[in-house]
């Protein structure tokens, strides 16, 4: 195991790296969606809803496929390396999940907040900012919380497209030593220790932000 561990390892460095950038991607893609099916203009939210029904309605495998085999050929003719590829693809899968939450999360923050910050006069910019988005953040982030640990998991499958994450390194070795239980049993332990960081990360940023929102609530009640 001393020997494997070293190897597997590399892998895991890899399978860390796209986990985060898709991550950010995701979260990117996840605020572009919502405002485009939010938007007042009819144009913008059809696309908004084409892009999440497509890519939460399609097999992440098949994305990832289509991106990797089909891009290059014509009329597309663009071909993405395929760390490229598994970011992207990772990316824009579960952005399109990622909109999702937060137009529910907008969507449940009590409408008396909105109309006590049009009272207030505040802009459509900081009635988003200071207003609705810290308290949609609070719903927001358990479903939040399970969609990047489904994205990291999701992560196994860009070893289908030759890239060198943790379960193509378990494949590579299980292949060259045949020790098949050993591997992948550690493999197993490496994801499990990955997701429940990744989850304890999220419930430390969890309880802040609502210890935040709770403290700018019950202040000026009590000081009343």
């Amino acid at each position: 195991m001393r020997e494997l561990f070293p190897l597997l390892l590399q892998g895991t460095l890899v399978t860390i790296e796209i986990a985060v950038l898709g991550t950010l991607l995701a979260i990117v893609m996840a605020f572009v969606g919502t405002a485009a099916r939010l938007s007042p203009w009819a144009p913008l939210r059809w696309i908004g809803n084409v892009y999440v029904e497509v890519f939460r309605g399609t097999s992440l495998l098949v994305q990832l496929f289509w991106f990797f085999f089909v891009l290059p050929l014509p009329p597309f003719r663009i071909e993405l390396t395929p760390f490229t590829v598994a970011i992207v693809g990772l990316g824009l899968h579960y952005g399109a999940y990622g909109s999702e939450i937060l137009r529910g999360a907008l969507r449940s923050v009590p409408g008396g907040q909105f109309e006590a910050a049009l009272a207030l006069n505040m802009s459509a910019f900081s009635r988003m900012r200071r207003i609705i988005l810290p308290q949609a953040m609070i719903n927001a982030l358990p479903p939040a919380t399970n969609l990047m640990i489904e994205l990291l998991k999701g992560t196994s499958l860009v070893s289908l497209i030759t890239l060198s994450d943790l379960t193509f390194r378990a494949r590579q070795l299980d292949e060259a030593t045949f020790k098949t239980a050993e591997i992948f049993c550690l493999t197993l332990v490496i994801y499990f220790v990955l997701a429940q960081l990744l989850a304890t990360l999220m419930r430390y940023f969890e309880r802040r932000v609502s210890h935040g929102i709770i403290v700018r609530t019950t202040v000026p009640k009590a000081a009343s």
